[in-house]
């Protein structure tokens, strides 16, 4: 352990709060470095009541790589393939699904982490979930203080000196981190002030539920979570068990005030004029619990300072109507694990890996937030809150255009959030094109992928110099080359957007392309059963250099053009053309 201003610090790392960001920054820190002394301090008893019921599949990766995943499994939850909506521009319902529900198959549970289950997640009840987290952390070895409030943070100027605990002693660390969620303890120490979207100032209301039906059954345990729009808000319905549903309401802060109504009113009144929530709810009976909160979507202006870090909702919130809350907390939490791992190992830039971990996090929740932004302003449902979504879109700098929402959200970094896939986020390119396409206003043109209507890509770097980015894996942070631009685009120079930039060196036309990457595929040696899912990803890594403007395409009319119905086809050493087709012959 190193020392600090001349004197030992109690602690390598003392991480405040025991909430799914500290105990999976707790975890992966011990997992890849046993020998740090890793401190939670949490002012509650776990086990404790927590909203946020609702996951995505990223965050079972996650549990897998700190060990408790089959933990969880074993818990029982539903498994989540995906959720039902009603939402956009018309009173339809629509499905969004991880995993398609024809291919799923049904399997005894408790099941291991592969095949489908990598592409599922989880509908917790937070109370049993949180516990698995926190106990599991302190099994790898965390020292985990409950009942142990902070009440003073000592600084001097941006440095952390120590922590004042409600036990009268003075707990010192090497590093510091604020994963208090929406209290921001040394957040607000550190007076470090937050953006808040005016349009995103939402109340959310809810209770728990016994014996609420589910609206659907999908093998053993495996069901979408229900979301309904009302004209003046939405309401969510989660399945936590045979027994128990999440069910909640979430409207704007102004709307709840002008209504005239109580928490208690309003949250009836929603419950009771959703037809398809009412019905599945016939036989429910409430536990009387009712809880109310303010659901402001923020983001942190900076998560970091001289020897302290900020992680999970500290950070920044999305509206949960992306249910991506956890997602963020502990992705989050696994890169700042990584980066203070990185800074003990003491091989790279500290102040590099301080401003990556930073810059990394905050545009990963800024690109939530503008697409819950453009999910509210695209809902024609909302008929009693058409103003208020006129200026959501207003703040955002929205024109509802699918086109220029595309163009807005594709110039975020679908390249740059994670060099082995194009995501925004949490969604994968097609994902949020999908959704685009779906929540466009009636009669608008949507436009289809550009790797549709184009079949020669021509490769152009045009100002931008060989720089650094970094990658996490397994307890690292590795430094990978990219290009980067004037504009600041960055294009890795990893995983398939390696693959795609060594295709597109060697061809500019579709057939060559394709071929390229089939044999940059096999060159990399992609096991049989990755193949066609790196080749789909080297595509969409395609389509985002396009959407960035590294690549420009064009058509020739005597060319063919891709058929992404067959990409999906086995790939083999001798397997050329099976993704081309001729648009003479369809």
């Amino acid at each position: 352990m190193s020392e600090m201003n001349g004197t030992q610090p109690t602690c390598d790392v003392a991480i405040v709060g025991g909430g799914p960001a500290g105990s999976t920054l707790g975890s992966l820190l011990k997992k890849y470095n046993p020998g740090l002394s890793v401190v939670i301090l949490e002012k509650e008893k776990f086990p404790r009541d927590h909203v946020g019921e609702s996951q995505l599949p990223g965050v079972s990766h996650i549990c897998a790589e700190m060990g408790c995943w089959d933990k969880v499994e074993a818990a029982g939850f539903p498994i989540k393939v995906g959720a039902s909506y009603t939402w956009g521009r018309d009173n339809d319902c629509w499905d969004f699904d991880f995993f398609p529900e024809e291919k799923f198959v049904d399997e005894p549970r408790p099941a291991a982490f592969k095949g489908q289950r990598h592409y599922t997640a989880f509908q917790v009840d937070r109370e049993i979930y949180d516990d698995i987290l926190l106990r599991h952390a302190e099994e790898l070895g965390v020292d985990v203080r409950e009942e142990v409030c902070v009440d003073e943070v000592l600084h001097e100027g941006d440095r952390l000196t120590g922590l004042k605990l409600s036990t009268g002693e003075t707990l010192t660390a090497k590093h510091y981190v604020d994963a208090t969620g929406a209290v921001g303890l040394i957040k607000r120490a550190m007076k470090v002030d937050s953006w808040i979207p005016a349009g995103l100032k939402n109340i959310a209301i809810w209770d728990y539920w016994r014996n609420a039906e589910w609206a659907v059954k999908i093998g053993i345990g495996a069901t979408r979570v229900q979301v309904r729009s009302l004209p003046y808000g939405w309401i969510w319905f989660i399945p936590l068990g045979p027994e128990r549903t999440s069910v909640g309401f979430i409207c704007p802060a102004d709307y709840y005030k002008e209504s005239g109504l109580s928490v208690e009113e309003i949250y009836n009144k929603a419950l009771s004029e959703q037809e398809d929530i009412s019905a599945l709810m016939t036989s429910a009976t409430p536990e009387g619990k009712l809880q109310s909160c303010k659901d402001w979507s923020h983001l942190a202006d900076r998560i970091g300072g001289e020897n302290w870090f900020i992680c999970g909702e500290a950070c920044g919130f999305a509206d949960p109507i992306l249910a991506a809350g956890l997602h963020l907390a502990q992705s989050a939490a696994k890169d700042l694990a990584f980066t203070i791992l990185e800074i003990e190992h003491d091989e790279i830039d500290e102040q590099w890996l301080r401003t990556r971990y930073n810059d990394r996090v905050r545009k990963n929740i800024d690109q939530h937030i503008r697409f819950a932004q453009f999910w509210y302003a695209s809902n024609g449902e909302f008929s009693d809150l058409q103003g208020h979504c006129q200026s959501i879109a207003a703040d955002a700098g929205l024109s509802l255009s699918p086109k220029e929402a595309w163009r807005w959200l594709s110039q975020g970094g679908f390249a740059e959030e994670d060099p082995g896939q194009a995501v925004l986020g949490s969604f994968d390119l097609k994902s949020a094109r999908d959704v685009i396409d779906y929540l466009a206003p009636e009669g608008e043109e949507t436009e289809s992928f550009a790797i549709d209507r184009f079949n020669v890509f021509k490769f152009d770097l045009g100002d931008a110099k060989e720089d650094m980015l970094g990658v996490p894996k397994n307890g690292r942070i590795i430094q990978t080359k990219c290009y980067r631009n004037s504009e600041g685009k960055t294009l890795p120079m990893v995983g398939p957007f390696g693959m795609t930039i060594a295709a597109l060196q060697g061809s500019s036309d579709l057939a060559g392309v394709m071929n390229g990457i089939k044999n940059q595929i096999i060159k990399n040696n992609v096991p049989a059963d990755r193949r066609n899912p790196t080749l789909h990803q080297a595509m969409l890594a395609l389509e985002a250099m396009i959407s960035q403007g590294w690549v420009e395409p064009s058509l020739d009319p005597k060319g063919p053009t891709l058929n992404r119905q067959a990409e999906w086809q086995p790939i083999h050493k001798s397997a050329v053309n099976e993704s081309i087709h001729s648009k003479d012959n369809g």
